[in-house]
């Protein structure tokens, strides 16, 4: 494909996103457009300033389509060892729950907030793998193992259960 200029190239990011069925990376993106990826961040906080519905995920990025059936979400506190998150994320997974975001209070930059958006044990273990690969650290290390995590799932009973196997595994940090 040649390469794709300005308004063009950012209107065909916006029209590859909406039709994707899975998240796309900027890599991906980079080659389809024949740009840099650091090009297409650039398109993607362009688009995001215009309002429109982007997400960046640890998977690529997402165009969040209004979807029919309402979720519920939930924060929680859960505290644990870096080494223990892809034990949390699966159980969370397995209780039919999104994993949405992490949250971590730090002592300069106030609330960090990143997103997660795993769903399953496939994309929590992508999700792992890049993390390690990168030599990456879990938020939760800046705050001795303790976090908030943004969770939804279709019903609130679905909640509950990873609620309950959380504090069964002691990971659920109780108000």
């Amino acid at each position: 494909m040649k390469k794709l200029l300005g308004e063009e190239r950012r209107t065909e990011l916006l029209s590859l996103l909406k039709n994707a069925k899975q998240p796309l990376t900027g890599t991906d993106l980079a080659k389809h457009t024949n740009v840099s990826r650091q090009v297409i961040v650039n398109d993607i906080n362009l688009l995001k300033a215009r309002n429109e519905p982007l997400l960046a995920t640890s998977q690529g990025y997402l165009f969040m389509h209004h979807v029919q059936q309402q979720k519920i979400t939930r924060k929680i506190v859960c505290s644990h060892a870096p080494t223990e998150a892809k034990e949390e994320l699966f159980i969370l997974v397995d209780c039919g729950v999104t994993v949405e975001s992490v949250i971590v209070e730090h002592p300069v930059y106030g609330e960090i907030i990143a997103s997660i958006m795993v769903s399953n044990r496939l994309e929590v273990e992508h999700f792992v793998k890049r993390v390690e690969e990168s030599n990456a650290l879990y938020l939760s290390a800046l705050t001795d193992g303790t976090h908030l995590h943004v969770i939804s799932a279709t019903s609130t009973e679905n909640l509950d259960l990873a609620e309950s196997k959380l504090r069964e595994r002691g990971f659920l940090v109780e108000h």
